[in-house]
């Protein structure tokens, strides 16, 4: 039997402790994250994708309706929420299943089931294929939510418990209510790199380092501090010819 990963993505700690409890009592169903933030939740499926996603439908700034119309098709939906009226909605954007809370055990069996049907019907792929690396990310910016491309992030650094990310050829930064440590998780680290407490830069982005290993990018001059200091010299060396 196929061992299905799954994520929980519901604003309200209990419901999240529920389910949690539900997906360790249930054989072949594995818990891979979850998450209160559904905009956390949809940059991580970037990394982390899953076979299906339990999914409150109301919740703040990202309601589960759009965000299931944001993650892959090989990612099953099942809807969770304590409105039935949402039931119609929920099979528009093709969900496996609505649960009502308060959800029971055995209505969240057979929702599992469901899930496993899909899959037992879907053609196995001949070779397994790498997941691309996300080119972007969202967060949320006065409000509402705004597509980030890597590309064109500069640097980012920390202010308390909000960052400001500065774009290439913007003149101020987006500021966001997050943490340093959530945003450098959100970004590839393959192209952006933490060099100071409050700074995280885009590696490709930078012009120059100098002897005192203060690091010129955009308008900025970072100096990066010991704690990092030998991830980033690894870095430089394996950039240096010779």
């Amino acid at each position: 039997m196929k061992t299905l990963t799954c994520m929980i993505v519901d604003d309200e700690p209990l419901a999240v402790k529920m389910l949690e409890n539900y997906v360790a009592r249930t054989e072949g169903l594995q818990l891979a994250a979850s998450f209160s933030d559904p905009v956390l939740a949809l940059n991580a499926l970037d990394d982390t994708p899953v076979d299906v996603i339990f999914l409150d439908i109301q919740m703040p700034d990202l309601d589960g309706l759009s965000l299931s119309r944001q993650v892959p098709a090989s990612t099953k939906i099942v809807f969770t929420t304590a409105f039935k009226q949402y039931a119609f909605d929920s099979y528009e954007v093709s969900a496996v299943d609505f649960l009502l809370k308060p959800i029971r055990y055995q209505k969240f069996l057979a929702a599992v089931e469901k899930v496993r049907q899909w899959f037992d019907h879907e053609p196995v792929p001949q070779e397994p294929q790498k997941s691309a690396e996300p080119t972007s990310m969202f967060i949320r910016v006065d409000s509402q939510l705004q597509r980030i491309d890597f590309d064109k992030i500069v640097y980012v650094s920390g202010l308390k418990d909000y960052v400001q990310i500065y774009i290439d050829g913007q003149p101020r930064p987006l500021t966001t209510h997050l943490t340093m440590k959530a945003i450098e998780d959100m970004l590839p680290t393959s192209r952006f790199m933490r060099v100071h407490r409050s700074y995280l830069v885009a590696l490709d982005k930078i012009r120059s380092v100098d002897r005192n290993s203060c690091i010129y990018i955009g308008n900025e001059i970072i100096h990066v501090t010991d704690a990092y200091r030998d991830s980033f010299d690894k870095y430089l060396q394996t950039h240096i010819p010779g």
